[in-house]
């Protein structure tokens, strides 16, 4: 970008989806309703695991805590947007905006890794049932976990840090509902190579290792399920994974469309698309794609709306004594 009249920021502007007014009371409802069906549901799943002890397992152990880390996510981005709508303001203070950055890239990060590990716990399943509980024991599962918080966070504090050193010109509208990082980075009127090399260098490395780990974890799990024999039994191996895979697709389709579209040929629209549908749509459709169509977490729902039943009349009676 050719340097314009450097100044001191104190802010950026979010243009979000529609500079229509008629449309953002629709915008906001249809995003409030999508982000508390995500934390209600993604809360009911980690409520359900905690509280069955036949769901202590490591699949279950991942699921929580990707559930976990799709609140924060989701959490990191949409409800500054709705107070943008509410108070029809749509400026971001620089520190907020940077914040929202790390943030941001840590919590992808952690989606990625946590998909990754979902994957290798599935195909350990699979391949090598007997020695399941062996390889996938509590020690491995906290390590598992505690890396991909400490990657994450490293490259995110990186990734910020560099983008802290830059110079902002007078144009700070960022053609978003959020502060996503390539877009801010394309604000600038300093020399942006380092900052671009870093990124896609850390897509490449953080993004391509994890999906090749999932594609030959995928790999060797479809050469398992051909070898057996029974259909009910290639259905039901095949049935742990086809929902984690559809969320893969998902995921990686639509962060490789943000992140790998030359800034030149890419519309700001069909850009804004592809990050709801990998910061909102996915998150919100975890609960239900990888558990509610699952036996062990309706049984313990099931039980855990029971218990409340029962206790609600209980914590009433001795409110009123």
């Amino acid at each position: 970008m050719v340097p314009g009249n450097k100044t001191q920021i104190s802010e950026f502007i979010l243009l979000g989806f529609s500079e229509e007014s008629a449309l953002q009371s629709i915008i906001f409802g249809f995003f409030l309703s999508m982000y508390l069906i995500t934390v209600f549901g993604n809360l009911l799943i980690i409520q359900a695991v905690n509280s069955n002890p036949h769901l202590h397992t490591p699949m279950y152990f991942f699921l929580s805590n990707l559930s976990f880390v799709d609140i924060c996510f989701i959490s990191t981005t949409i409800p500054k947007m709705l107070v943008n709508i509410q108070t029809q303001n749509k400026v971001i203070s620089y520190e907020d905006c940077f914040t929202q950055i790390y943030f941001f890239l840590l919590f992808v990060q952690l989606d990625d890794f946590l998909l990754t590990v979902m994957s290798y716990d599935r195909y350990v399943a699979i391949c090598h049932p007997l020695h399941y509980t062996v390889i996938m024991n509590a020690r491995l599962c906290a390590l598992l976990i505690l890396v991909s918080w400490m990657i994450g966070a490293l490259n995110s504090l990186l990734q910020t840090l560099l983008a802290l050193h830059l110079s902002f010109c007078t144009v700070l509208e960022i053609p978003h509902f959020f502060c996503e990082f390539k877009e801010v980075i394309q604000l600038a009127c300093s020399d942006t190579f380092l900052n671009k090399t870093m990124m896609y260098f850390a897509v490449g490395l953080l993004g391509g290792g994890p999906f090749a780990g999932i594609c030959y974890s995928y790999s060797r799990i479809v050469s398992s399920i051909h070898r057996i024999s029974s259909a009910q039994g290639k259905y039901k191996a095949f049935s742990t994974c086809a929902s984690h895979l559809s969320v893969v697709s998902l995921f990686y389709c639509t962060v490789l469309g943000v992140y790998f579209t030359p800034a030149v040929t890419q519309n700001s629209h069909s850009s804004v698309t592809a990050s709801v549908m990998y910061t909102v749509v996915t998150p919100m459709l975890n609960p239900f794609i990888y558990s509610l169509r699952n036996k062990d977490i309706k049984r313990a729902l099931r039980k855990f709306f029971r218990m409340a039943t029962i206790l609600e009349p209980i914590v009433l009676r001795q409110k009123k004594c």
